[in-house]
C-alpha cells in the first residue's frame, strides 16, 4: 500500500483540509506496508477457508432469482480510481435504477437476501476486492459518484486509503436501514445527517491507522455480526431521524 507523493494527488486532493491527514499517512509508511502484507494474506486465506460458502451462497441466489451471483457496481477506492465491487448479489437483477440506498423490508431484496444481509454473507465477495488492491480490511466503505459529488474538501482525505470492508463508523451505522425505513426521500436525509457524522469517524479512523486499531475494528465487526451493538458516545442521529419522521408524518396529514 503505497502512499502517492503530494504532487501526485488529484487535484481536488490538494487542499489544505487533507494536507494533515496526509501527514498522518506520511510517517506510517511502514504501517501501510504491513496493513497491505495483511490484507493480501489475511484475504487469501479466507477465500481458501470459506469457498464452501461462496459455492453455497452462489447456488442458493442462482435457485431463487435469475441474474448474476456478484453485484458489481461501480465504487470509489483510493485517489478517487473507479473499481467495480464484488458483492454477492441480494436484490432481484436490475434492482438498483431507483434509491441506491436500502431499507428496512425493501421489496428489492430477495429471501436470500435478506439472509445474507442479515450476517454479512453478502460483503464476502469483496475479499477478492482485497486481495486485488481495490479494498482493504478496514477503511471507509466504498461509495457511489453520487454521493462523492457532495464531499467536502476534507472528506476527500479518505481516499488517501483504499475503500474498505468495515470500520467504526459502518459498525455504529450498522442499523443504518431501520433508521430510513418510512422517510419519504431517504437520500435527502442520508446526505443531510448520515453522511457527515460517518466522515468524521471515517477520518478519524486515518488518524490513528495503525495495525492494533485494524484488529480492534476487525473483532468488533465480528461480534457486531452475531448481535452486539455499539453505539457512539453521542447519539445525536437518533433525534434527527425522529424529527424528521414527525414533519413527514404532519405533513402528510396537511
Amino acid at each position: 500500500m503505497k502512499l502517492k507523493e503530494w504532487e501526485e494527488l488529484p487535484p481536488y486532493m490538494q487542499n489544505e483540509a487533507v494536507r494533515p491527514y496526509y501527514e498522518v499517512l506520511r510517517r506510517k509508511k511502514g504501517t501501510l506496508v504491513l496493513k497491505r502484507g495483511f490484507d493480501i494474506g489475511a484475504s487469501l486465506g479466507l477465500l481458501i477457508l470459506l469457498s464452501p460458502v461462496f459455492g453455497a451462497t452462489a447456488i442458493a441466489i442462482k435457485l431463487e432469482s435469475p441474474g448474476p451471483v456478484m453485484y458489481r457496481q461501480v465504487r470509489k477506492t483510493s485517489y478517487g480510481r473507479d473499481f467495480r465491487i464484488h458483492k454477492f448479489r441480494s436484490m432481484y437483477q436490475d434492482s438498483d435504477s431507483g434509491w441506491l440506498l436500502t431499507v428496512k423490508n425493501d421489496s428489492r431484496i430477495t429471501k436470500v437476501g435478506a439472509f445474507i444481509r442479515k450476517y454479512k454473507i453478502d460483503e464476502l465477495g469483496q475479499l477478492i476486492d482485497v486481495l486485488r488492491g481495490d479494498m482493504t480490511f478496514v477503511g471507509v466503505r466504498p461509495q457511489v459518484q453520487r454521493y462523492v459529488d457532495h464531499y467536502t474538501d476534507e472528506m476527500m482525505a479518505t481516499f488517501l486509503l483504499p475503500a474498505g470492508i468495515t470500520s467504526l463508523a459502518s459498525i455504529y451505522y450498522r442499523n443504518e436501514n431501520d433508521l430510513l425505513l418510512g422517510l419519504e426521500d431517504p437520500d435527502k436525509l442520508y446526505l443531510a445527517e448520515i453522511l457527515p457524522d460517518k466522515m468524521q469517524y471515517n477520518l478519524l479512523g486515518i488518524k490513528k491507522l495503525s495495525l492494533m486499531y485494524d484488529l480492534k475494528i476487525l473483532i468488533m465487526t465480528v461480534l457486531t455480526v452475531f448481535g452486539k451493538d455499539y453505539k457512539p458516545a453521542k447519539q445525536v442521529y437518533s433525534t434527527v431521524f425522529e424529527d424528521a419522521k414527525k414533519k413527514e408524518t404532519e405533513a402528510a396529514r396537511v
